[in-house]
């Protein structure tokens, strides 16, 4: 992004004012490769080697299970919407004024997956039943892992860490060394907002793109169709640009006025029902789009 660099980031300040955030969500795969049947395609299609194909078969299919995977799917979506990038290694970045918002969130989330998670352990016998009528010879009951071993592989967790400033580097080193590994992690800070920073800006330009399509009208002059989702979305990343504005950024500050001009008092209903209000509503956030830094699309 060819965004304005800011003019000094005091590492110490964010530290204080952000923390990083780890999310992860297991499941059972509910999946097995059976050996002799991809042994038998093999042979009764003369391949050199069953290395060439692979039979894999599902040891549970149910609705249950469907829920409960998806939601954990749609969970970690959740948690990439409400969080800005930090590091290669999955940690994520919150503010302090957005911690209560995503906290709450996630709790939510994680206390519903679970939930799903017990319903579908509550079926799990009894679907293993009907996986021997639906597999016929391909079953195998060994394949099986009890229910409270089935319960176990899946997970959701959410760890908080302190992110770390420049004044907790303590090593036992020479003064010239230490100095340099501060510069190196100095770098690697200043690089690490900016690229939390671009995420936001990314986020909201996508967003309000959308929304624009969805609030103009089709070929034949009817009106698109706009979703509660989409629109809801604005409303949230328009709060973010306050909450994840962690550089104290005057052009970010400016594009929330913007934005929350734009769509102060709105409500995606009366936007649906109202074409005047449609109308006015696309053009004005198509001004907060021109508005925004050049993104090198």
């Amino acid at each position: 992004m060819n965004l304005p660099a800011p003019s000094t980031i005091s590492v110490p300040s964010i530290a204080s004012s952000s923390m990083l955030v780890e999310f992860s969500v297991g499941y059972w795969a509910a999946r097995k490769k059976d050996h002799k049947a991809t042994q038998d395609v093999a042979d009764r299609n003369s391949l050199a080697s069953k290395e060439l194909t692979n039979v894999t078969k599902k040891l549970v299919d149910c609705a249950e299970l469907s829920a409960a995977t998806k939601f954990g799917a749609n969970a970690r979506n959740r948690h990439y919407s409400l969080t800005q990038p930090w590091s290669d290694m999955g940690l994520r970045l919150v503010t302090t004024e957005q911690y209560f918002k995503y906290h709450e969130v996630m709790t939510e989330a994680q206390n519903e997956f679970y939930r799903l998670v017990e319903e579908f352990v509550n079926v799990y016998d009894y679907e293993v039943t009907q996986m021997q009528l639906k597999l016929g010879g391909m079953f195998n009951r060994d394949e099986y892992p009890t229910a409270e071993a089935v319960r176990n592989k899946f997970y959701m967790r959410i760890n908080y860490l302190q992110l770390a400033d420049i004044s907790d580097w303590r090593l036992d080193i020479q003064t010239e060394a230490e100095d340099m590994i501060k510069q190196q992690y100095q770098s690697f800070y200043e690089a690490q907002i900016k690229n939390a920073m671009n995420d936001l800006w990314h986020k909201l330009h996508d967003n309000l793109t959308t929304l624009v399509k969805q609030l103009d009208y089709d070929a034949d002059g009817k009106r698109k169709r706009v979703y509660d989702t989409v629109f809801d979305r604005a409303l949230e990343l328009c709060d973010m640009l306050k909450t994840c504005n962690i550089t104290g950024d005057s052009q970010m500050e400016s594009m929330r006025q913007k934005l929350e001009s734009a769509l102060y008092g709105l409500t995606s209903d009366a936007v649906k029902r109202d074409d005047s209000l449609r109308d006015d509503t696309r053009h004005k956030i198509q001004d907060v789009i021109k508005s925004l830094p050049s993104l090198n699309f």
